[in-house]
């Protein structure tokens, strides 16, 4: 991906192809719940069954043959969607780890063959990622000489394998930075990738430093950083084609390992994943690598706000007061409740292009997960439109959010201060929906969607094409956002 030290992941080699390739190790055959069996399987639906094969979606079964090719028959149901698709080709990947090179046969040309050849081409790739970490330790994952996608001759499922193997290169980038080690990862190790990032894949970069934060007056970053040795750093990144059909800005959340500050989180598991904090900013950054290779024609704005938030004698203190880069000044009523602090100070500068629409992500709130549990994402937003554009790429792109309500009029109260123009959090209750309301506060009139994927960040095992660790969640849904617009 980059030069660096740190350990990136690359994926496996792609190619389309008309027909299964002699030389492929295996080959994955798509069966439904109904219908004839394919000839290839060799077995009839009988003898599958026999076998506890029933063809449910992303079911699998390895057929060796003595004569030639081993077989996989890989459940697609009846009438499958893309989604099943992915993760179809993701039970196919995962059963024939061993094989070396693999022919996946899943796709039948028709109205849907470039969606569905990007959902296999994700599919395969995503279930094959494992981040190499911090180690000497083989790679257990799958990982093949060759994955071969018959496509048929249609051009555009070979198209959608085109597509789908950058977006599943971005998700790889969004997945690695997340999976990395905080000491090995702060503020300033990511500006060097991102430059790095800008160069290769054709979007500017501008970065402003702690002095320059502090003459731009980012009070919320500023402020969560005060506590850390290592200094903070916001990064503008720009990618515009010739003549954009619109202007979408992406904010990310960018704590590179969050302890909670003086509000300290307790040392259990899920204290050890924040280094996964800085989940939105990476998925903005992964957005932004893949825009020039889709040939997407809308101007975007990413701004990646990045610290850590750290307990010290310098460290922020419950009853601070952060002056944001819009004016507005907060009260601190908890160390912990640190992101959207960051935040209000990217949406602010992002408000100020006056793009057609912002839409930021973040780890945010344990009370999204708590209301959602650990696959959905939270939506929220100020403009019906824009949500269902996360509605309908999170469709596309089989990574799930569910909207939740931005009710500012029953709940801004919560967040009313005695020595500010608001707190930082609004009480026990509705933590998703308060933290989104303060977020509000900093978007002007720009129509705004907000996702919460506190849930979804990671995994705690394979589950088809997501990958043990960090999961990348949102990168494709928000590439899927400004290259359809």
């Amino acid at each position: 991906m980059v030069n660096s030290s740190l350990p990136f992941s690359s994926p496996s080699p792609v190619r389309s192809v008309r027909a299964v390739p002699r030389t492929s190790g295996a080959i994955a055959v798509a069966v439904r719940t109904d219908g004839a069996v394919p000839r290839g399987i060799g077995l009839s639906r009988r003898a599958l069954e026999r076998h506890g094969f029933t063809a449910k979606v992303g079911q699998s079964l390895v057929v060796p043959r003595a004569d030639g090719q081993t077989v996989i028959a890989v459940g697609v149901g009846s009438r499958p969607t893309s989604n099943d698709l992915r993760d179809a080709a993701a039970a196919a990947v995962r059963a024939g780890s061993r094989l070396g090179s693999l022919a996946i046969d899943l796709i039948s040309t028709g109205s849907s063959a470039r969606a569905d050849g990007r959902a296999v081409a994700e599919g395969a790739l995503l279930a094959a990622y494992q981040y190499p970490g911090i180690t000497k330790k083989p790679l257990t994952s799958p990982r093949f000489s060759e994955i071969a996608i018959v496509t048929g001759g249609s051009a555009a499922a070979e198209r959608g394998v085109r597509e789908g193997v950058v977006t599943s290169r971005a998700a790889y980038l969004a997945r690695d930075l997340a999976n990395t080690p905080p000491a090995h990862l702060n503020a300033r190790d990511l500006e060097g990738i991102v430059l790095q990032l800008g160069e290769q894949f054709g979007f500017g970069v501008e970065v402003f430093d702690e002095h320059d934060l502090e003459r731009m007056g980012c009070g919320g970053l500023l402020g969560v950083n005060r506590g850390s040795v290592e200094p903070p750093r916001l990064m503008k990144l720009t990618y515009e084609p010739r003549n954009p059909s619109a202007h979408v800005a992406l904010v990310g959340k960018g704590v590179m390992y969050d302890s909670g500050g003086i509000s300290l989180k307790p040392s259990d598991a899920f204290h050890v994943v924040m280094k996964m904090d800085m989940s939105g900013a990476a998925a903005v950054l992964s957005t932004l690598t893949a825009l020039k290779d889709l040939r997407c024609r809308v101007k975007v704005t990413g701004y990646l706000v990045c610290t850590d938030n750290m307990p010290s004698g310098s460290a922020m203190k419950l009853g601070d007061v952060l002056t944001m880069r819009n004016g507005k000044t907060v009260e601190v009523h908890n160390t912990d409740a640190e992101g959207r602090l960051i935040l209000a100070d990217g949406l602010s500068l992002a408000v100020e292009q006056q793009p057609d629409a912002i839409f930021d992500i973040a780890t945010l709130t344990g009370a999204a997960m708590a209301a959602l549990g650990p696959d959905i994402a939270a939506v929220l937003g100020s403009d019906a439109a824009v949500i269902d554009r996360v509605r309908h790429s999170a469709e596309a792109t089989g990574e799930p959010v569910w909207p939740m309500p931005l009710e500012r009029t029953r709940y801004r109260r919560l967040l009313d201060s005695n020595v500010a123009d608001m707190r930082n959090i609004g009480g026990p209750y509705g933590g998703c929906i308060t933290a989104a309301v303060f977020l509000s506060e900093f978007t002007g009139d720009i129509p705004w969607a907000h996702l919460d994927i506190a849930g979804p960040m990671k995994v705690d095992g394979d589950e088809s094409w997501r990958s043990k660790g960090a999961t990348g969640f949102g990168t494709r849904l928000l590439i899927d956002v400004v290259t359809s617009w």
